[in-house]
């Protein structure tokens, strides 16, 4: 099968970049990882490897699992989803042991730094899941995460509360989605067009009111107060897990909660039985007495509650004020996130967090002094987005009437 002979095609791609980095411009010295932060309880070791030979252990390491999945694909057999992650890991392991060669990389900075980035894409990509399990397709995540951040800065500004600027965000979000649904399910428009357009309206609406109202009264209405992070008790002690999970901000912990209870919602309770059988198969739903109509509109308004949510992180977490098309297209991200995790909560959760570690790895290695090329760590999420999407998603089926308008006949 054809599509089969993608995952071992992305594989040696891979590898191959691997390769080049040690035979093109070899690196020479030691490379350190910390592993340990102030107030762990106890230290762990820093461990010192030398560059080039990590590296070409991992090229080593590359050609068996590429080799195992090319012989998956000859025989008909898709290759299992851990050996593919057991490959990203070791890639990543000889890229970061190269670009850092003579320095010392914090490991734990650097995952928690990932973990915090990834939280409006993770926000972003319940949302999405929520809406296409419904049958709706919700291109406008983006536009929702920017309307969210706008909002936030705002009413946080203007009350002094990050409480009622993460009100705000919701709110904002519902009302993005409240438009979509009524073009998408009332109107019957194709939800493509409708969520890019959306898209591009939050874009001119915001920059518009940044330009014309923000930029001349920054001090009472974009300069929000911030969430504090909270360390949680023991927890935050444990070394590694400890700095990463629990020594982030209430949203982070929100982050958590809202991946566990989509998840056993859509796939444990009566509700959740409800929007996917509308997203499959809305005729026969009808037929046994679901309405439709609301399922979808009470399902896409809960998601952009949520994709609001993750907005409220720029301006209440990451940045100190709101800033024009802040998002930069991180809606767009998350949707592939959707489309990586299989329009599956866990899954895309998951898939979002490898985005937002692509996306840290820029900043960690421009602090510590890499030689990288600061134009390819800025293009890195992106392409680790179309070739996780294009190559690494295997066969995917999106929920049969995902974009398809419900005309009760």
């Amino acid at each position: 099968m054809p599509g089969l002979w993608k995952t071992p095609g992305v594989m040696a791609a891979f590898t191959v970049l691997v390769a080049l980095l040690v035979l093109v411009r070899p690196r020479a010295g030691d490379s350190t990882f910390r592993w340990s932060r102030d107030g762990d309880w106890f230290a762990i070791p820093d461990i010192t490897l030398p560059a080039n030979g990590v590296v070409w252990t991992a090229v080593v390491l590359c050609l068996v699992a590429t080799a195992y999945a090319a012989w998956n694909a000859y025989s008909g057999r898709k290759t299992h989803l851990a050996v593919v992650a057991a490959f990203a890991v070791v890639a990543v392991s000889g890229f970061l042991a190269w670009a850092v060669a003579g320095k010392t990389l914090p490991v734990v900075g650097l995952l928690a730094g990932a973990l915090a980035l990834a939280v409006p894409l993770v926000f972003g990509a319940l949302g999405g899941v929520l809406g296409e399990r419904a049958g709706v397709v919700n291109i406008a995540i983006d536009g929702q995460l920017l309307f969210g951040a706008f909002g936030a800065a705002v009413t946080a500004s203007i009350t002094g509360s990050p409480w009622a600027g993460l009100i705000a965000a919701m709110v904002c979000g519902v009302l993005v989605a409240l438009l979509l649904g009524l073009f998408a399910i009332t109107y019957w428009v194709e939800q493509v067009i409708v969520g890019v357009v959306l898209n591009v309206l939050v874009i001119g609406f915001t920059s518009f009111m940044f330009s014309q109202v923000l930029s001349e009264n920054a001090g009472a209405l974009n300069s929000p107060p911030h969430f504090p992070r909270l360390e949680i008790p023991l927890l935050s002690g444990i070394p590694v897990i400890g700095p990463i999970f629990f020594r982030q901000t209430v949203l982070v912990y929100l982050m958590y909660a809202a991946v566990v209870l989509v998840a056993w919602a859509l796939y444990r309770s009566k509700w959740g039985l409800r929007v996917r059988a509308v997203g499959e198969h809305p005729k026969a739903a009808d037929t046994v007495g679901i309405n439709v109509i609301a399922t979808r509109y009470r399902t896409v308004l809960l998601a952009g509650a949520i994709a609001g949510i993750g907005g409220a992180t720029y301006t209440l977490v990451s940045v100190p004020s709101f800033g024009r098309e802040m998002t930069g297209g991180a809606g767009y991200i998350a949707l592939a996130a959707v489309i990586f995790g299989k329009w599956d909560p866990i899954k895309a959760t998951l898939a979002a967090l490898l985005f937002g570690f692509a996306s840290n790895v820029e900043s960690v290695l421009s602090v510590i002094g890499s030689p990288v090329p600061s134009q390819f760590m800025l293009m890195l999420p992106y392409v680790v987005t179309i070739f996780a999407v294009a190559g690494l998603v295997g066969h995917s089926r999106a929920p049969a009437a995902d974009g398809v308008p419900y005309k009760k006949s």
